[in-house]
């Protein structure tokens, strides 16, 4: 039993050292920005530290709110300090309280691979590269923060940058066309709630490995680019590891509103295809283009003012699980061919001008929910209360509005050239003006002859003393 003891005693001392110094570990791991000692250490004139730095895990701070990045402080120089880690290749210090602007040196550190300022409050403009910055950049999120200024030309270049996300800041302006081929190898473009105007550029379907395009909530006019049927990594998506860094166990990530709620993707990003158009004041139709696009999980174009009616070959979107048309001047029949998306749970055709019976079939049965198809007055059927009638089943406006007056100037141009025809046949042709004036002649005889008896009744009327 002694020996038991013993054994057990020695076993309980290793866990007691073990735990020890894993939390030893953590604390050196964990250290506080705020202290200068951390970057006096590391940033010694010989660069030391900074050649045999790879990693910057995030951190964690509490407390007010700290400048981390601006050089320009007396009492911090903490942004210089960054910009002399020229072997850092991953820096996430999102979700913190963290103020300041990026400093001019930022892009100095042409090693950095993954950038992730995301959830703070930086503000100010993104600093511009020298011509030489030569861009290591995979992934680059500011999401978040109060940057402004227009669409960041620093991107321009970064042959490798996969994943941009500048969402929830205050950049305006347009998208500049060059985004098609600047950064060639982007797979996730997330603008979403900033002020960006214009029309949405159709040089965006050039990116042939784009599988996420975010451009919600922000002032887009005009209409959806057909070009974006040609985005290839749509139509057949390309499982590979989007946004993993080489040499590292770091994966990319991105926020996204899926099925009305918003869901941070991760280690299954790879498997997302969608594009997100809602909140702008797009108009006229939704393009028959989108429908080539068949390997889409999602698709929001809620909150617009597209008009017209749904696509006929939306059916095609076999792996669609959500769709969101609400909020529009859709029109027309709700088309058949959306009861065999097998894959479709989330559904939300609200608030249009639709109208006809609601297609039934083995998936639009199981979205049972009446608020799918709510203020939509001429829609019939289950799972609505209003019962279908016989009366002539609803007309597709996607091309009775354009094809319409079309055939009114058509009809009325034929009855003008024709008339115009005739009489000048008649009048340049005397062999035909004689035939014309002699028929018309010859009616008359005969209509004359018809109304003589008519009229020597009329006359003896007249004459007759008795009357």
């Amino acid at each position: 039993m002694a020996e038991h003891a013993q054994g057990f005693r020695a076993l309980l001392i290793c866990l007691y050292l073990c735990v020890l110094l894993l939390s030893s570990e953590h604390l050196a791991m964990s250290m506080d920005l705020d202290g200068d000692d951390f970057f006096d250490a590391s940033l010694d004139d010989d660069d030391s530290f900074s050649d045999e730095v790879a990693v910057a895990p995030a951190r964690r701070l509490s407390g007010d709110s700290f400048n981390v990045l601006n050089s320009n402080t007396s009492s911090n120089k903490s942004g210089s300090a960054f910009c002399r880690l020229l072997s850092l290749q991953i820096l996430d210090l999102s979700n913190n309280l963290l103020t300041g602007e990026l400093p001019d040196c930022w892009w100095e550190m042409q090693a950095l691979q993954f950038l992730d300022l995301s959830s703070n409050s930086f503000s100010g403009e993104i600093p511009e590269a020298p011509p030489s910055h030569n861009c290591s950049l995979e992934s680059l999120h500011l999401a978040g923060n109060g940057f402004t200024g227009v669409f960041p030309s620093v991107v321009r270049g970064c042959g490798s940058l996969a994943t941009l996300d500048i969402g929830n800041n205050q950049f305006f302006g347009r998208i500049p066309p060059w985004v098609g081929s600047g950064v060639p190898a982007l797979k996730i473009l997330r603008l979403t709630s900033n002020n960006f105007t214009g029309e949405i550029p159709p040089e965006i379907s050039q990116l042939p490995q784009l599988q996420l395009l975010h451009l919600a909530n922000n002032n887009f006019t005009g209409p959806i680019p057909r070009e974006f049927g040609k985005l290839s990594a749509m139509k057949n998506p390309i499982i590979n590891s989007t946004g993993s860094l080489t040499g590292t166990n770091y994966e990319d990530r991105i926020d996204i509103i899926w099925k009305g709620q918003e869901v941070i993707f991760q280690r299954i990003l790879q498997l997302m295809t969608g594009i997100d158009l809602s909140g702008n004041s797009l108009s006229q139709c939704i393009p028959e283009e989108l429908t080539n696009l068949e390997g889409l999980r999602f698709l929001n174009l809620s909150r617009n003012n597209l008009s017209c009616g749904i696509p006929e070959n939306i059916g095609s979107l076999n792996v669609l699980e959500s769709l969101d048309l609400s909020l529009n001047e859709l029109s027309g029949a709700i088309p058949v061919g959306m009861s065999s998306m097998v894959s479709l749970n989330t559904l939300n055709l609200s608030n249009n001008h639709l109208s006809g019976k609601i297609p039934t079939g083995s998936q639009l049965q199981t979205l049972n929910d009446a608020s799918i198809y709510s203020n939509n007055p001429g829609l019939c059927g289950p799972p609505l209360d209003i019962p279908c009638t016989d009366a002539s089943p609803a007309l597709n406006k996607r091309n009775d509005k354009d094809s319409d007056p079309w055939l009114y100037y058509c009809v009325i141009a034929g009855i003008v050239f024709g008339f115009w025809l005739w009489c000048g046949m008649i009048l340049s042709i005397p062999k035909w003006r004689h035939s014309v004036f002699f028929f018309v002649d010859g009616m008359q005889y005969k209509v004359m002859l018809k109304l003589q008896p008519i009229d020597q009744f009329l006359s003896k009327e007249k004459s007759d003393p008795f009357l």
